[in-house]
């Protein structure tokens, strides 16, 4: 057995483990034997863009498309988002380049992008989308969004949040979550 089908039959099992009672996260086998394609549907609090009212409204359910490409895991998973969310590092793609390491396991990629959806994680030094970055500047003071833990903290993935040192004041909070003081 190659050593990618090896960590695809791991990931598999782990993300078995970890998720199937789960009531945020719901994960699909979409192809393979073992998978190297999944759908995961996440119940959590985020955000996307209402072009109409050029603001933010909450969302909670967010579809994200990871496929574990033939070079995985020395290669990064591709990650897409299939429901609509206003954040600094999700466009077109997922940007888990600030976390995917090919010692990080799929449980806890998809564990990475549950604290991303909700403003646990994000970096606005390097955005996907730079207007989602200028807006979550304005509104740092609005984050966390949510609180919920995908797999517990002891196992799993850490928050990782790049923001710059100052902030700047905004007519604009958000008021989806918790809000913290900086």
């Amino acid at each position: 057995m190659s050593i990618r089908a090896r960590r695809l039959a791991n990931d598999y099992r782990q993300v078995l483990s970890e998720f199937s009672h789960s009531d945020i996260v719901s994960v699909q086998a979409v192809s393979g034997d073992p998978p190297g394609r999944y759908l995961v549907t996440y119940n959590l609090s985020g955000i996307a863009w209402d072009a109409s009212q050029q603001r933010p409204h909450g969302v909670t359910k967010h579809v994200v498309d990871i496929t574990l490409p033939l070079g995985y895991p020395k290669q990064s998973p591709r990650c897409v988002m299939h429901t609509p969310i206003w954040h600094p590092n999700i466009g077109d793609y997922v940007c888990i380049g600030d976390f995917w390491s090919a010692g990080v396991t799929l449980v806890n990629i998809i564990a990475h992008i549950g604290d991303m959806i909700q403003y646990r994680s994000y970096n606005l030094k390097s955005p996907v989308s730079k207007e989602a970055a200028q807006w979550a500047q304005r509104n740092l003071r609005s984050f966390p969004l949510g609180t919920k833990d995908i797999i517990p903290p002891d196992r799993g993935a850490r928050p990782v949040i790049i923001a710059p040192e100052t902030t700047t004041p905004s007519d604009f909070e958000i008021s989806l979550g918790p809000i913290k003081s900086r």
